[in-house]
């Protein structure tokens, strides 16, 4: 296939590879026997377990029906051990008489639905940002309890994430297009630069921004870190500001990752401000959601050389219009948002789909709640 500028050969073989082999539906099928315990699961990943358990909301019963969407059919059967009394059913197959009972939802948050779904207590999310979800008028006015899926994916993202510092920072799409032409690079190569002793400040110290802060440590470097919900963080973490920390924190970062929940407040804050404020020679790295990012903006900054390169695996819009500028800069990796795609992150998600199921059928306390009003 003929390289684009910057863009990850070898991580797109590896993810086609898994794709082939890997299927999601042979992934479900052997869900029970692969799947770590919810102990461990809790444990490995430090999810967050609600006070109170969910029978003690107004409006809680064993559920009748549980809708699910489309793309979770291959759970069905797996889903559907979790909740052996209840009717699962495809959103695609269900009628209006069973939409308008469903007692919750699994991927469905939909405007028709929440109109028809008046009985609807429980929505489990599919993912991690709950963006498409929170902001329907219905979710603030009925206020039903919503889950998600935060940091299952975290691991399986930091690693890609650290993929990308390291393509940038070693040039090494530059030595697999040389490899291509058969040509020894030695004398020309562009400069190498280490990650221990460099500087990244992580913008969103969630589930996925503490994988990233984790892992950037163990390569030796500095970790700086904002976060909405207090200036708390891990030891490796070596300052955590508030949001409006976010510019004097960038001046001196030699790596910025976008970890950040897309909220209002998050909209838009990678902008020109932003990008004037880095040092000469800082990369940005992006795996949140790609309207915190205002892509005009980091453009010009790609294209003026303020910023020595970028690693995108989300972007504004996707799919990514074929005639962005962002496709032939020569100093972008660009990943189509498949950083979480991964055996493990699968693995992961389908056990904490399974596990809030469990406990939701069963009265408990739920995992991974989600605050509608703040978005994440």
């Amino acid at each position: 296939m003929p390289i684009r500028p910057r863009v990850l050969l070898a991580a797109a073989t590896t993810l086609s590879l898994y794709a082939l082999l890997a299927p999601a539906h042979s992934l479900a099928a052997n869900a029970s026997a692969q799947e770590p315990s919810a102990a461990q699961l809790i444990e490995r990943l430090g999810l967050r377990t609600a006070a109170q358990p969910v029978r003690a909301r107004p409006g809680w019963r064993p559920p009748r029906i549980v809708l699910v969407s489309e793309q979770l059919h291959h759970l069905l059967p797996v889903l559907q051990q979790q909740a052996p009394r209840a009717k699962l059913i495809d959103i695609a197959a269900a009628t209006p008489r069973e939409i308008a009972a469903a007692d919750a939802t699994i991927g469905v948050c939909s405007a028709q639905v929440l109109a028809q779904a008046k009985q609807l207590q429980w929505i489990q999310w599919p993912a991690a940002g709950v963006e498409r979800c929170v902001q329907q008028p219905l979710m603030r006015e009925r206020q039903p309890l919503l889950t998600n899926l935060q940091r299952t994916m975290g691991p399986t993202m930091a690693e890609h994430v650290l993929g990308m510092m390291l393509v940038l920072s070693r040039h090494l799409d530059y030595f697999l297009k040389e490899q291509q032409q058969a040509v020894w690079a030695q004398d020309s190569a562009p400069r190498l630069a280490d990650l221990e002793g460099r500087t990244v400040l992580v913008v969103g110290l969630g589930g996925i921004g503490t994988e990233v802060a984790r892992r950037a440590h163990a390569f030796g470097m500095r970790v700086t870190a904002t976060r909405a919900s207090g200036r708390t963080g891990p030891d490796y973490v070596s300052y955590v500001g508030l949001p409006d920390e976010l510019l004097k924190l960038a001046k001196d970062a030699d790596f910025v990752v976008n970890c950040a929940p897309l909220t209002p407040q998050t909209t838009g804050i990678f902008n020109r401000e932003f990008f004037e404020s880095l040092k000469p020679g800082a990369y940005f790295i992006s795996v949140g959601r790609g309207r915190s990012t205002v892509t005009a903006d980091l453009i010009a900054a790609l294209s003026g050389g303020k910023l020595a390169g970028a690693g995108l695996d989300v972007v504004d819009p996707e799919p990514l219009p074929s005639d962005s500028p962002l496709w032939r800069l020569p100093n972008v990796i660009i990943t189509p948002h498949v950083s979480a795609d991964t055996p493990l992150a699968e693995e992961q998600r389908t056990a904490l789909l399974r596990e809030n199921l469990r406990r939701y059928v069963a009265g408990e306390p739920m995992l991974s709640v989600v605050d509608i009003e703040r978005g994440y």
